[in-house]
């Protein structure tokens, strides 16, 4: 059976959670501002519209990942209303639920880093002087055996 103690294990849980996705908005809003500033400064294409874009899916990835742990912190509540009625069932669907919603939200967030990454290669990329961008092909050339000596620059590729 679920007692409070359980159930209220989530709060500080899904608090923490919120409190991430709401500074992770507000990065993104940051940066919103800046692209927008930048492309009424410049009009061009490119690497400008290529984070246009996945900030647009990372500003929706982030409204359901904020959207699941409302609704998992909502479960929770009613879960401890379940409790305090003593309906057991109800009680332990609405913990359920709450971890599921909680769980939904993390992976959501997985993804929205995933994202977040590939917002920084392009950025990356664009002040790249060269074409490979692979960390392993890097790797490889740089340590090697048979170029050792040849690329005397550790930050330039051949």
């Amino acid at each position: 059976m679920i007692t409070y103690s359980t159930a209220a294990l989530l709060f500080p849980a899904i608090s923490l959670i919120m409190l991430a996705y709401t500074n992770r908005f507000l990065a993104l809003a940051a940066l919103v501002r800046s692209l927008h500033a930048k492309y009424l400064e410049h009009r061009e294409g490119g690497v400008l519209k290529g984070q246009i874009g996945n900030l647009r899916f990372r500003l929706k990835l982030l409204r359901h990942m904020q959207g699941m742990g409302v609704l998992s912190f909502i479960a929770c509540i009613i879960c401890m209303y379940g409790i305090y009625l003593e309906i057991a069932l109800f009680a332990e669907i609405m913990f359920a639920l709450s971890l599921l919603f909680f769980t939904i939200s993390l992976l959501l967030s997985f993804v929205e880093i995933q994202f977040s990454n590939k917002a920084l290669e392009l950025e990356l990329s664009d002040m790249e002087e060269h074409d490979n961008r692979s960390l392993v092909r890097y790797l490889k050339k740089k340590f090697d055996p048979k170029k050792k000596g040849q690329n005397e620059d550790p930050n330039t590729i051949d």
